[in-house]
């Protein structure tokens, strides 16, 4: 083979495997809707080692305020189960990530179930979060439906040619300074589960909480 043909069977092995690479942060035709805009998201590294899209106001201080309202993390849009991801999957990993959450949260502020709540003179946060996500066909990233959990396309097994999937789970969240209801912080997330052997395979709870707990390392790191 000469140098030539050695050259284009390179090129396109490497646009074959670029083409099916995994972004590590939300696009843009992805996000939900759920925030109030997505203006001046900018690409940032997590302590965990993780990847993030990220805005934080200038006068961000998370020792300025001494208490949040938060309940639970919401399902956005309205979740959609089906074979492969059914409805108690999809609780358990709401109950498990807003228990999280709270307890985050509690490490440092008084926790409230709304502004209302919060007793007087209480210098509170919103926080709004939602569990958003996409789902991809087996031929690669393309997109065709919003879920709540997503499994997509990951590697190739050499030994029997079935795709394996990476589970993938999406949040959107913002702080809110109660007090002239603008918003002081938001991030857009996308964070990895387990791997799995086929598209056939059901997807659980148990298959994000490693990767859930690194995420509220990275939130406790960042409201410290």
């Amino acid at each position: 083979m000469n140098l030539t043909r050695k050259w284009l069977v390179g090129t396109a092995l490497a646009s074959l495997l670029l083409g099916g690479c995994t972004s590590k942060v939300t696009e843009k035709d992805q996000y939900s809707g759920y925030l109030s805009n997505y203006n001046n998201l900018q690409q940032v590294e997590t302590p965990s080692g993780g990847t993030a899209m990220r805005w934080v106001s200038p006068s961000w201080n998370p020792n300025a305020y001494d208490t949040v309202a938060f309940t639970r993390l919401e399902m956005y849009p309205a979740p959609k189960p089906n074979e492969r991801v059914n409805q108690q999957t999809l609780a358990d990993i709401q109950n498990y990530m807003s228990n999280k959450a709270k307890t985050t949260l509690g490490q440092k502020y008084r926790v409230v179930s709304s502004p209302s709540a919060a007793p007087a003179g209480a210098k509170t946060l919103v926080m709004r979060a939602a569990i958003t996500g996409v789902s991809a066909s087996p031929e690669g990233m393309h997109w065709y439906e919003v879920v709540p959990i997503a499994a997509v396309v990951g590697g190739v097994s050499a030994a029997t040619g079935i795709r394996d999937e990476n589970t993938e789970l999406y949040i959107e969240a913002e702080f809110i300074d109660a007090k002239n209801n603008q918003t002081v912080a938001k991030a857009v997330r996308k964070i990895f589960g387990t791997t799995l052997e086929n598209d056939k395979q059901k997807i659980t709870a148990q298959d994000f909480k490693a990767a859930i707990d690194k995420l509220g390392n990275d939130f406790q790191a960042f409201i410290k």
